[in-house]
């Protein structure tokens, strides 16, 4: 008899209660018990499917947060209704992948999180009555929150500290003190920072408190090493890194401009360059005092001035008593006058008198013998002071090498063939180099040009993917390897195990062939001879009614077969 699943559904819809109560009625307790199993291990299976079909992917909304922006973040999140959960030993919160972005934003909104630290929002809870002192801490730390937020701003900065040793400020210059900054960064794993990005965050703080000196200035980081050491206290005679990158940035400048010049004649990937400067990084000044010799005094300019004359005189009131003075005088033993290039005519020289009586010499005054006129005359000096510095990174010698492939013809039958460049493009190409390089013969550049084949490499083929090993089709496999894997068990579950039971539920009982009356008793302690089956009926009124006849005429038959199908494999 064709019974069971299909029998089932070809019920009315008014009779299914009934089909339900007829079909539990027949079953024994362990049926039952069987059934409620089934049942429920299928109902359990589809649950523990389906959530695990819909448990969202999670990943990481923040991580490393205090507790205090911690215990925020998860009061928000439950009052959005979000799903969370922690990792890490919970330092980190977790929240479904499709929201994280959005999430993130409305924390945002909400001031979250915080990171620990305390700006100036620090100044809008201040009590009244607070001391001086204490607004002055308050500021402090303010400051030093607002300074360590924007330390963290960069990308390779985890989180920042930063202490700030204010001084006492005072009305006398000799007891100021400048204030002073240490900055601690803790840097995400496999990050550095560089010489430029330290010197940008020293110049943040120094720039963010008054009369701060970017020397008083520290950084470190959480390994301990010092950051802010500046390459001008090195005292070694090698190239700092700054020096170094300004070389390598200059090199590389002159190949680009010597390639791009060269690349549209023969080709970008025939033409190679290089480039070798000598830069001189050495600091120097020089100061120049120049005077112009004397000129024409009149056409000078007269700076200052200075005459100065003086007059003397000596009398005799009468003459030598005696014999002497009535004597004439005695001839001059020097002479009156000197010539004008001997020295004596560069002192004051006495006027002469004309001779005179004796009588006058001795009864008359003498006039002023001696007068003296000094000048002084200062003027202008022509001084030229020259200061030259000259710039730091000047060229002192460029070497530049260049190589150019062999040009490719390709004759009527498509073969392709090099040759090498004519004198004349080589000519050109080599007063393209100069040009673009700036040659100067005096400075004692040196250019090379070469003319020669390339080897050609082998072209690396990229294998591509296959399609197996795609990020995208391993995910599709995995979602679809769980639905499978959940209709399989459900499919087994029905199919295995409820649709057999059901069957050998619904199976209607099958008479025994005719025997006598005394071997009836018997049967019950006999094994089940072979039964032969009736015909099948189409309708299930029909097969019922059969059973339901047969249980009343022959109910040890009905207990045999029930017993048969107990202790069968069927």
């Amino acid at each position: 008899m064709a019974v069971g699943a299909e029998a089932i559904a070809a019920v009315p819809a008014g009779e299914v209660q009934n089909f339900a109560q007829g079909f539990l009625a027949r079953l024994s307790s362990q049926q039952k018990m069987g059934l409620m199993l089934g049942v429920s291990a299928i109902i359990a299976l589809l649950a523990g499917g389906w959530m695990w079909i819909q448990t969202p992917d999670y990943k990481v909304l923040f991580s490393n947060v205090s507790d205090r922006d911690g215990g925020a973040i998860i009061a928000s999140l439950q009052q959005m209704n979000v799903p969370h959960k922690f990792a890490e030993g919970g330092g980190a919160i977790l929240v479904p992948a499709n929201q994280v972005h959005d999430i993130r934003l409305k924390l945002a909104a909400q001031g979250l999180p915080k990171g620990g630290l305390v700006g100036f929002e620090l100044m809008e809870n201040q009590k009244f009555g607070t001391s001086q002192f204490l607004e002055q801490v308050n500021f402090q730390r303010a400051l030093e929150g607002e300074l360590a937020r924007s330390i963290q701003a960069l990308a390779a900065v985890d989180t920042a500290r930063v202490h700030l040793a204010m001084g006492k400020q005072s009305v006398f210059m000799r007891e100021q003190q400048k204030p002073s900054a240490s900055v601690l960064v803790n840097l995400y794993p496999g990050r550095v920072l560089d010489p430029q990005q330290v010197n940008a965050v020293m110049h943040l703080v120094s720039s963010s408190v008054p009369n701060l000196p970017l020397s008083n200035v520290t950084v470190v980081d959480q390994q301990g090493n010092l950051l802010s050491k500046t390459d001008e206290s090195d005292t070694g005679t090698g190239l700092n890194p700054n020096q170094l990158k300004y070389l390598l940035a200059l090199e590389q400048s002159y190949i680009r401009r010597i390639e791009a010049i060269i690349a549209p004649i023969v080709g970008k990937e025939n033409v190679h360059a290089q480039v070798a400067a000598d830069v001189d990084f050495a600091h120097s000044e020089q100061m120049d005092e120049i005077y112009k010799p004397n000129q024409d005094p009149g056409s000078s300019t007269i700076r200052s001035q200075q005459t100065s004359e003086s007059a003397s005189s000596s009398q005799v009131e009468g003459g030598v008593p005696g014999a002497l003075s009535n004597q004439p005088p005695m001839p001059a033993t020097a002479p009156i006058t000197t010539p004008p290039g001997s020295p004596l005519s560069q002192t004051p020289t006495t006027s002469a008198a004309p001779p005179v009586s004796p009588d006058a010499q001795t009864n008359s005054p003498r006039p002023p013998s001696n007068t003296r006129k000094d000048a002084t005359i200062n003027y202008e000096v022509d001084k030229r002071i020259q200061h030259v510095r000259k710039p730091v990174g000047g060229i002192r010698r460029l070497s530049v090498a260049v190589v150019v492939n062999h040009r490719k013809i390709t004759d009527q039958n498509g073969a392709v063939s090099s040759a090498p460049l004519t004198e004349s493009q080589t000519a050109q190409i080599t007063d393209l180099v100069k040009e673009a390089m700036g040659f100067s013969k005096e400075r004692g550049d040196t250019l090379n040009v070469v003319n020669s084949p390339f080897s050609e490499m082998p072209q690396e083929i990229t294998p591509e993917l296959p399609l197996w090993k795609q990020p995208e089709m391993i995910e599709l496999a995995q979602q679809a390897a769980k639905n499978l894997l959940i209709g399989g068990l459900v499919l087994y579950l029905v199919l295995g195990v409820l649709r057999p039971m059901l069957k050998r539920t619904n199976q209607p009982p099958v008479p025994l062939l005719t025997e006598p009356a005394e071997e009836k008793e018997d049967q019950s302690e006999q094994p089940a001879p072979a039964l032969k089956q009736v015909p099948q009926f189409s309708q299930y009124e029909q097969n019922l009614a059969f059973a339901k006849q047969l249980a009343r005429d022959d109910p040890k038959v009905v207990a045999n077969v029930v017993k048969h199908w107990v202790t069968g494999n069927e």
